[in-house]
């Protein structure tokens, strides 16, 4: 687990959402709709429309036609903050609940499915939201709307529900014990605050929510999902005018609340002193933190937080990382400022593998060298001040992260719902003007005030005869803080770009350069003039592969540690300056780059790939850096039941001798040859093997065609390898019987996986069918596995079932699996295996094909509106010889399927008594 700089954990998937609508056309649509709908029209700022009904629910419309994709999201601002004395998770309960379905909307999990709905609720410290995201229809878009304002006030907050669904939460909640450094962060924030509520875990304390009453969860329920405590957000594609009018006519025939929700007024007092905390449990890595009180994200200050975040705590340029990492006292760190509607807090912490000196008690309170490393790095800012180079950085990482954010419209008003929970979404503007804004003196002083060690929560406690206290933390005038923000422009608008096959295949333009190396491009209008790009360099053979998996693999992630023109900071830093995201990986036969960045810094981020690729720095440095952070994610997972089971399955089932290319290594083999490896067989490895005649590259979204392709031309069109090129086959392999029980010691949570091997690849006749089968038997969220293990029985949090096979060999496999507390390992495998041989005898029902079918293609459909996505799909179309007609001749297919080819496909291939089964946990505990 490593929090995000601007959100945390689950949360950092939160993007906001910029609309493509001028404020004349906005007012122009609320003025059209206006005598219709009886939304008030508060404000526009920056495109993003705000309304709000009589009732008190406030709306904001966020259009952007460029992808047919629309998302609804409704944040609650209530969190884990509002829960009294033994009502500690009712906020993340409710949200389970709210699933559970509606007096409307009975099978509410059955209908997102059947839409083909990605959907998901969250529970924060401030707020609770639920969105839905979807391919553009009005009339999904009036079923969602429809739903949230049903669930809003008729939710089905039942006992029977609570039964089932408070063994899927205890679920959750062992799988959080599992991990050690969310433990730890849970620990120090519970010892960081001494009343206030930001120092629980949402999730809440088990007793709570083991003894929680029904009558007192509906009270809660009742009195804080109220339309007047609720903020709507619709983005995407969509028709404002109507939209307004469903609104209205869906949320508003629902009443205002009489009650009144009063403010919250708990505050922790100046904290006297240093405070620590000490976790102790089964595994190999290790974690150290720090913790210090900080202000609200309202507060003028919040922004030199973030600044601060980065200039510690950022991979690679920190401070933090120059003085743990690069000394070898840990692996990797992380910072991370909570932007919360009440004095939060600023978290700092390292990695340690488990061979390295970690932070601990010692007598007499000395401190251990990595933790003496971490506190006087955070806190000797008043001696070594911050630069204007470290500032200067800072403010480009923050304003790189925040590009990518306004460009992506991926997850409508997710974090929004984050600002909407500190008070007013208009924060999220407010913040990026005000670190724009930041100087060197703010940060300083900020940092001066807060980072002392009397207001610090670590692992130790230190009596001082005069501590030095910093200022206590209060509220600020939220109305007098926003009428400091002034609003920018709105981005312009994307094309409106049609995603089927045909046209993808129409507006792309493909060849391949002198040296052999394919090309796709497809260029488009996009919102911020974002464009994404895919290559893949394919190598080597059987032969020349031999017991070069692990040199293959480093040898790809050093590509992203330096060139030599760069350092590996200062390539970094670069990518920032040019708000890109890369990504460089490798298996042992080829290497993929992915990257996303703007139309105008396009070449420049070539130039970068091509050095990377081309150039590489090979430092000795980096690379003792890269082996310690392999190591410590190897060990690390040598203790967790995930891991085991799917380390144990895959060596037990592997059947290439040692040395292979397509041999499985197992973890603790990878460790031995990973301490082992020498950077000259990286160096030897990449100078043998990387060569462009074999490789295909694809782009998609905002560039000039010519331009890009005279540059890729110059750059890799007479690149070619020294050893020679010829694709691994994996044939099939037959099926091993195989059933073991691994004890992994003082892990409340337990891991279930069972394969069974097939002899069909993607080009196979029985593919669709045995795809979609498996789609409604565990592939899906409202799939037979997962009704029955999680909805029915209640005793797992996640499971399902995949096909994975080959795009070009007749094989491949059926996986299924699930997490689960250890004492219901039987019932598990029971409901799993009673699933699969009910299909096989009944087949499913044409009231499951019908919505899967439409549902399964909706999935497929949505992907392709994603650029990053379509420019790997064009890739990979291009190595297999393959135009977007293959997917619409796939979909055709499956769309052809009859319920007896289905089960035929069931019966013929996925029989229980054939599963190879593995079951992590801690057993024998009581």
């Amino acid at each position: 687990m490593k929090p995000s700089r601007l959100t945390f954990l689950s949360l950092a998937l939160a993007l906001a959402f910029l609309p493509a609508i001028s404020p004349a056309a906005a007012k122009s649509v609320a003025s059209s709709s206006a005598a219709a709908s009886g939304l008030k029209l508060i404000r526009i700022v920056e495109g993003v429309s705000e309304y709000e009904l009589s009732n008190g629910l406030k709306v904001l419309l966020v259009p952007d036609a460029s992808k047919p994709i629309t998302t609804v999201n409704i944040t609650y601002r209530v969190g884990s903050r509002h829960e009294n004395y033994g009502e500690t998770g009712m906020a993340h309960l409710l949200e389970h609940l709210m699933f559970k379905g509606s007096k409307a909307h009975p099978r509410l999990w059955e209908e997102m499915s059947q839409r083909g709905v990605q959907f998901n609720g969250t529970t924060w410290l401030d707020r609770t939201n639920y969105y839905e995201t979807f391919a553009a229809k009005p009339e999904t878009l009036e079923w969602a709307i429809s739903m949230e304002a049903d669930r809003m006030v008729n939710s089905r907050i039942s006992g029977d529900d609570l039964k089932t669904e408070f063994s899927v939460v205890r679920n959750e909640m062992e799988k959080n014990e599992n991990s050690a450094a969310r433990i730890l962060i849970q620990r120090i924030l519970s010892a960081a605050y001494q009343w206030h509520n930001y120092g629980k875990d949402t999730i809440g304390a088990r007793t709570d929510v083991e003894n929680v009453s029904i009558p007192r969860l509906q009270d809660f329920w009742r009195k804080y999902y109220q339309p007047d405590n609720a903020v709507l957000v619709v983005a995407g594609s969509f028709d404002a005018a109507q939209t307004l009018k469903l609104i209205e006519k869906k949320f508003g025939v629902i009443p205002r609340p009489k009650r009144v929700l009063e403010n919250t007024y708990t505050l922790d007092p100046v904290q006297d002193g240093e405070r620590s905390v000490v976790v102790r449990r089964v595994g190999d890595t290790q974690f150290v933190g720090a913790a210090y009180h900080t202000v609200p994200a309202a507060h003028p200050d919040y922004a030199a937080f973030e600044a601060l975040s980065v200039i510690l705590g950022d991979t690679p340029n920190g401070r933090l990382y120059k003085s743990l990492v690069e000394s070898k006292l840990g692996t990797g760190i992380f910072a991370w400022a909570a932007n919360l509607e009440e004095p939060g807090f600023i978290l700092f912490g390292v990695e340690l593998r488990g061979e390295q000196n970690r932070a601990a008690f010692v007598e007499d309170n000395n401190i251990v060298m990595a933790k003496k490393v971490l506190i006087d790095t955070i806190e000797d800012l008043a001696s070594n001040p911050i630069s204007d180079e470290e500032l200067a950085r800072a403010k480009a990482k923050i304003d790189s992260d925040m590009n990518k954010v306004f460009n992506s419209p991926e997850q409508l008003g997710v974090a929004l719902s984050d600002h909407i929970g500190n008070g007013d979404w208009r924060l999220l503007f407010l913040l990026r003007d005000r670190v724009k804004a930041l100087s060197k003196a703010d940060v300083q002083r900020v940092a001066q005030t807060w980072l002392k060690a009397s207001n610090r929560t670590t692992g130790e406690f230190i009596p001082e005869a005069d501590p030095q206290r910093a200022p206590v933390a209060a509220k600020v005038d939220m109305a007098e803080q926003i009428k400091q923000f002034k609003p920018g422009v709105a981005l312009a608008a994307g094309e409106r770009f049609d995603a089927s096959p045909e046209n993808i295949d129409q507006r792309t333009h493909s060849g391949q350069f002198a040296n052999g190396m394919k090309y796709a491009f497809l260029s488009k209008s996009t919102r911020g003039n974002t464009v994404s790009a895919s290559l893949s360099f394919n190598m080597g053979n059987e032969k020349n592969l031999q017991g070069k998996v692990i040199a293959a693999a480093l040898t790809a992630d050093m590509l992203n540690r330096g060139t030599k023109k760069l350092t590996g900071k200062q390539f970094s830093e670069q990518l920032n300056k040019l708000q890109a995201k890369l990504q460089i990986g490798g298996d042992v036969d080829r290497v993929a780059v992915y990257l996303e960045t703007t139309k105008g810094n396009l070449a420049k981020v070539l130039d970068l790939v091509n050095d990377a690729l081309r150039e590489p720095a090979f430092d000795e440095k980096e690379f003792i850096l890269l082996i310690n952070q392999e190591l410590a994610r190897l060990e690390s997972a040598l203790k967790e039941p995930q891991m085991v089971a799917s380390n144990l399955l895959k060596s037990k089932l592997n059947t290439w001798p040692a040395g292979d290319p397509r041999a499985y290594i197992e973890t603790e083999q990878q460790i031995i040859q990973i301490k082992a490896i020498k950077l000259d067989e990286l160096k030897s490895f990449w100078g043998a093997f990387y060569g462009a005649e074999h490789a295909e590259v694809a782009v998609v979204g905002d560039f000039d065609e010519a331009a890009v392709k005279a540059q890729l031309a110059k750059q890799y069109g007479s690149w070619n390898a020294q050893q020679g090129y010829a694709r691994l086959v994996r044939p099939f392999q037959a099926n091993k019987s195989l059933d073991i029980k691994q004890q992994t010691p003082d892990k409340a949570n337990a891991f279930f996986i069972g394969r069974i091997a097939l002899p069909v690849g993607e080009q196979h006749a029985d593919y669709p069918a045995l795809a979609f089968a498996n789609y409604l038997l565990g592939g899906s969220m409202n799939s037979r596995i997962l009704e029955r293990i999680r909805q029915k029985d209640g005793i797992s949090y996640g499971g399902g079932s995949s096909v994975q096979v080959s795009s070009q060999d007749e094989s491949g496999h059926f996986i299924t699996y699930a997490i689960y507390a250890p004492e219901n390992r039987a019932r598990l495998e029971a409901g799993i295996r009673e699933e699969i041989e009910r299909v096989r005898k009944d087949g499913f029902t044409e009231a499951e094909i019908k919505p899967g079918k439409e549902s399964f293609v909706q999935q497929m459909q949505l992907s392709r509106t994603q650029d990053s996505s379509l420019a790997a799909m064009l890739a990979s179309n291009l190595h297999l010889g393959r135009t977007m007609q293959f997917s619409a001749d796939f979909e055709a297919r499956l769309k052809a399927l009859s319920p007896e080819q289905i089960k035929a496909v069931m019966v013929k291939y996925i029989d229980p008594a054939q599963l190879s089964v593995v079951y992590a946990g801690n057993f024998d505990k009581k």
